[in-house]
């Protein structure tokens, strides 16, 4: 058998009424990436694959936008419109007869795929390109045997249990719906046969569409090969319509993301309730514990603990650190960090080893310096902080003036006392310190002391050992809201 050439057709060109939308079906989100992406990163994995075509319609330029910006893949893709959804004869049609197969051998074998088939696997794929080109095949159809076919095609056999026609369920009488092998809309074709085929489509049917289905009966009657693959696991043919089965599918795609991960040396306390985004990178010996979601490019180092309860999106997380009870957007956590519980890490906010951000601590764009520490109750926002720094309970930094975001600056082994302020901008030098309460209206040179509120009784004050700086403590109140 010569060599030929292996291109795909992923149709994505479907208003999808049933899933009831603004959104194009093909966009709405599994485990962080649209179901059309999940199709074509299947396809991606084939070694010989020489391109994808993307036909798209309803929503045809939000749909090629969004889409352009999150492919991952270094296969070629391009995307070419159907102007009017007219079946999918019609848009293979499309594809065929557009610029992005101008360059390609007549003589290759085509995929075409629905882009609402998020299930599939490249495993699948291959076998039903294998099996083509084996059996030498006109045109070769991934079937699956339902306990339901209702609202699927069925693959029609003739007496010698060869594929004769695909008949659509609208279309089916009594006895073919009796039928219970289905067709998964996943095809193999050859070029040179398939295009020929497709111009003797017809509309005459329930919808009043050109279905590509109907090129199977044609490449048969013209004395042409065709063949049914069976596909391994059903779930493959599984297509989303609507939000039920969007989220059917989901759980599917959920349940294989967290076995995988497991089977690599993830720890996963209760897998059923832990949400990982295809897009995630986790390393061998983490532990997630119950109630946790990963999103977008979050990473996390071996053995780190995320979890209970923790919400991470765009994080890196360091070897050894501990996230509990707590949510982070766009944050780097270093190694052997401490987070939560109930901490809210916003973006821009870098913890370098051996920091901890614990109670009830909210940080914003802040770099939070290696050993440094800021236990509870504390909001730190648009803030740089030394190495081993400790701050007090409910220090804040006061970062908004009304109009304008404040940079606050704290050096090494800064101490600040519970309920410190400090009025951006301001800078505390190394080894500056705090007395509870102190408002910090400038900045304080290293090593000194800013006063907090006075002790009612002097006794219980003590002596002191050291001068006293006035950094402002007490000196106006400050009404400002951190942002």
């Amino acid at each position: 058998m010569s060599y030929r050439p292996l291109a795909a057709v992923v149709l994505a060109a479907g208003e999808g009424s049933r899933i009831r939308s603004g959104t194009p079906k093909v966009l709405h989100e599994l485990c962080g990436r649209p179901m059309v992406l999940h199709v074509v990163d299947a396809l991606a994995e084939l070694k010989v694959l020489e391109r994808v075509v993307i036909v798209v319609g309803h929503g045809a330029d939000r749909v090629t936008e969004t889409l352009k910006e999150k492919l991952v893949t270094e296969v070629p893709v391009e995307f070419v419109e159907q102007h009017v959804q007219r079946g999918t004869g019609d848009a293979v049609s499309v594809a065929l007869t557009s610029s992005a197969f101008e360059d390609l051998d007549a003589e290759d074998d085509i995929l075409v795929l629905p882009g609402d088939h998020p299930l599939l696997q490249a495993e699948t794929i291959a076998l039903l390109a294998r099996e083509h080109r084996n059996q030498e095949a006109a045109a070769t159809i991934l079937t699956v045997i339902a306990d339901d076919p209702t609202g699927y095609g069925r693959v029609i056999r003739d007496k010698d249990d060869r594929v004769a026609r695909i008949v659509e369920h609208a279309d089916a009488d009594v006895e073919e719906r009796e039928v219970n092998e289905i067709n998964t809309s996943i095809y193999c074709f050859r070029r040179n046969l398939l295009a020929p085929a497709l111009r003797r489509l017809s509309p005459e049917n329930a919808q009043g569409e050109y279905y590509l289905t109907d090129a199977i009966e044609v490449l048969r009657s013209a004395g042409h090969k065709v063949i049914a693959i069976p596909a391994n696991d059903p779930a493959e043919a599984m297509g989303v319509n609507d939000r039920v089965q969007l989220a059917d599918a989901e759980a599917v795609l959920r349940t294989r993301i967290n076995r995988r991960w497991m089977v690599d040396g993830v720890t996963m306390v209760d897998p059923q309730r832990t949400y990982i985004d295809a897009t995630v990178v986790l390393e061998p010996d983490v532990r997630i514990l119950p109630g946790t979601i990963l999103e977008g490019r979050t990473q996390i180092a071996a053995g780190a603990v995320v979890g209970p309860d923790s919400h991470l999106v765009d994080v890196v997380v360091g070897e050894r650190s501990v996230v509990a009870n707590s949510v982070a957007r766009e944050v780097e956590i270093g190694d052997d960090c401490s987070v939560g519980p109930f901490a809210y890490l916003r973006p821009g906010t870098r913890l370098a080893d051996g920091a901890k951000a614990g109670t009830f601590v909210e940080i914003k764009n802040s770099e939070i310096g290696a050993g440094t520490k800021v236990p509870h109750l504390s909001y730190v926002g648009d803030a740089e902080i030394g190495a081993g720094a400790n701050l007090g309970a409910s220090t804040i930094t006061a970062n908004y003036d009304g109009v304008d975001k404040h940079k606050t600056r704290i050096g090494d082994g800064v101490h600040t006392s519970i309920h410190t302020s400090l009025v951006a901008p301001v800078e505390l030098g190394d080894g500056a310190e705090t007395g509870a309460g102190a408002v910090v209206t400038h900045d304080v040179p290293s090593g000194r002391l800013v006063k907090g509120v006075p002790a009612r009784d002097s006794r219980a004050a003590g002596p002191k050992t050291r001068e006293d700086a006035d950094g402002g403590g007490n000196a106006r109140a400050v009404d400002d809201t951190p942002e």
